[in-house]
């Protein structure tokens, strides 16, 4: 994958530059594929659900409503991702667990960490278009992210 400021540089039409300044979690520094979507908020259950899904090389991309208070992925549920081979996780949202989602081929971007996990059951809303930092994601878009940042495209996007 191209660093998504050469992406950017060859494609400035064809891209959308999310503003949310995450950071960077797991062993995969840079992951891209099919955009898959999830709204929840402070609660992991709908995460682990879509999770247990094949992947496909997808990246599931969750709006968490940029909560830190939860998190809504651990090494558990990011264990379960790598199994069933997702590329990578974005979550407008926290994580906890961060050592251990490190140590795994997964590429993870979060707001930041948390200890505590969610104990009310609420119900997701997969496969939706949803917003955070000044972009729209839609499943099916191509997510490409890396240490600098995070860019959507309608479409996969030829490297040069």
């Amino acid at each position: 994958m191209l660093p998504t400021a050469d992406l950017f540089d060859a494609h400035p039409d064809l891209l959308a530059v999310c503003d949310t300044q995450f950071r960077s979690f797991g062993g995969q520094l840079e992951f891209d594929g099919p955009c898959s979507t999830l709204a929840t908020f402070e609660d992991h259950t709908p995460v682990l659900e879509v999770l247990k899904t094949p992947g496909l090389g997808r990246v599931l991309v969750v709006d968490g409503r940029g909560s830190l208070r939860v998190g809504l992925m651990g090494d558990r549920l990011a264990g379960i991702a790598v199994e069933n081979g997702w590329a990578g996780v974005i979550i407008n949202g926290a994580i906890r667990d961060s050592a251990g989602i490190d140590a795994l081929p997964l590429g993870v971007r979060a707001l930041g960490t948390t200890a505590r996990r969610g104990f009310q059951a609420t119900q997701g809303h997969p496969d939706v278009k949803i917003s955070f930092g000044g972009v729209t994601f839609a499943p099916g878009n191509w997510v490409y992210a890396d240490r600098d940042c995070v860019v959507l495209a309608e479409l996969r996007l030829p490297e040069r």
